[in-house]
């Protein structure tokens, strides 16, 4: 979700499209969390860790 986010940024940036920085935005932002709630041991969602 991260590389995703990565990518979708980039890809804004060179297109001038902003709908992809936003997505990209957003896309990074929820998957850091989702990484530091697993990384924590926190069950996240039905996973007991998130990758």
């Amino acid at each position: 979700m991260i590389i995703l986010g990565v990518i979708l940024l980039v890809l804004g940036a060179l297109l001038n499209i902003s709908i992809l920085w936003t997505i990209g935005i957003i896309l990074i932002v929820v998957g850091a969390v989702l990484w530091l709630l697993g990384s924590m041991g926190r069950a996240v969602g039905p996973r007991n860790h998130y990758w």
